[in-house]
């Protein structure tokens, strides 16, 4: 058979309160059991335990007790939307522990097994937490894998500065085979880990440079980025030199690196197009198009000859394509938005 009262006792077990907390509320009048056992115990009905429930949760929203009784007390009281935004509140909270879930785990990942980590270890990782969280949604942060660190990429990570930093102590030019396999796999590695999103890897540029603003320690330094820039410029310039001839590369040369911002926030606009399913006949995408050809014709020359064999080279060498966040589906889709635009 269903019980239909309970016992103070009872109630405070099941509520959480104590004795002396429901007797202070019925002392006050905020909850007077509605009928009393013939030896005397307080007994609690249906409606009690409702009234109860209600109080506890404006308790939750830091009402006071007298403000309570004068809440439940009106007619006009709509406990519905305290219920709301009771639910409300616990959304919030499930969100926060299920971010500070994510973000200790990653500190866990991030800390060495082997010795327990100092205090500049968890401070660096709380403010490398907090940075990435200005830069990145909740949501892109799931798919970048910079973000899902692992051990393992930590180590591939760290052998390469180890190497890089070599490389500069010992004076290797960067045209030199060694700089020049280090860079390929640093800029595939880099693209990799960015989910082959230009906009991704622009803000991780973003990153490093606001975390050498303020100071912090960064393990890639200005210097390093130069180097692996000029380094992987140098092995895509070898590369095009089997097609090119000597006053083509100094023009090339010349101009490679020069529109460099420019072609980033193109790919990242490009990028967004594909990502969002926007056909190539589109204007905007047309739009997108014609600026890639300006500054084609800016990097190559205004040559149609020069111009042919560069798109030869593209098609002959993938290795000019990779970690560059361009990929042939890039390139179909740039020529398919040509195509549209028509006769200029």
């Amino acid at each position: 058979m269903e019980k239909t009262v309970l016992k103070i006792g009872e109630l405070a077990a099941r509520s959480g309160l104590t004795v002396r907390a429901l007797h202070h509320y019925d002392s006050i009048g905020l909850l007077t059991p509605s009928a009393r056992a013939d030896s005397g115990y307080r007994l609690y009905n249906r409606d009690d335990v409702e009234r109860l429930h209600k109080i506890q949760a404006l308790r939750k929203f830091g009402m006071s007790l007298a403000d309570i009784g004068t809440f439940l007390a009106s007619p006009d009281a709509q406990f519905a939307d305290i219920v709301a935004q009771q639910i409300a509140a616990l959304d919030q909270q499930i969100k926060q522990a299920c971010t500070l879930r994510d973000q200790l785990s990653l500190l866990q990942r991030q800390m060495p097994s082997e010795e327990a980590p100092a205090l500049e270890d968890w401070l660096g990782a709380l403010e490398h937490m907090k940075l990435y969280e200005q830069y990145f949604t909740p949501e892109e942060l799931r798919r970048l894998p910079f973000w899902q660190q692992s051990a393992r990429r930590n180590a591939k990570w760290r052998g390469m500065v180890s190497e890089l930093q070599s490389l500069m102590e010992r004076g290797v030019a960067t045209d030199s085979a060694e700089a020049s396999a280090l860079s390929q796999r640093w800029m595939e590695t880099l693209e990799h880990d960015t989910a082959t999103n230009p906009a991704f890897a622009h803000r991780m540029t973003q990153l490093l440079q606001q975390e050498r603003t303020e100071g912090r320690r960064s393990p890639i330094t200005e210097a390093m980025q130069h180097y692996i820039g000029a380094a992987f410029n140098a092995r895509k310039m070898a590369l095009y030199a089997k097609y090119l001839n000597d006053d083509e590369m100094r023009y090339l040369r010349e101009n490679s690196r020069k529109y460099q911002q420019e072609w980033i926030l193109l790919f990242i606009e490009v990028h967004k197009q594909m990502e969002q399913g926007v056909p190539p006949e589109a204007p905007s995408s047309q739009a997108l198009a014609q600026e890639w050809m300006r500054l084609f014709h800016a990097r190559a020359g205004s040559d149609p000859q020069t111009q042919a064999k560069i798109r030869h080279a593209h098609e002959t060498e993938p290795e000019l394509l990779k970690g560059t966040w361009v990929s042939q589906d890039t390139i179909t889709y740039i020529r398919q938005a040509l195509a549209a635009c028509g006769p200029v």
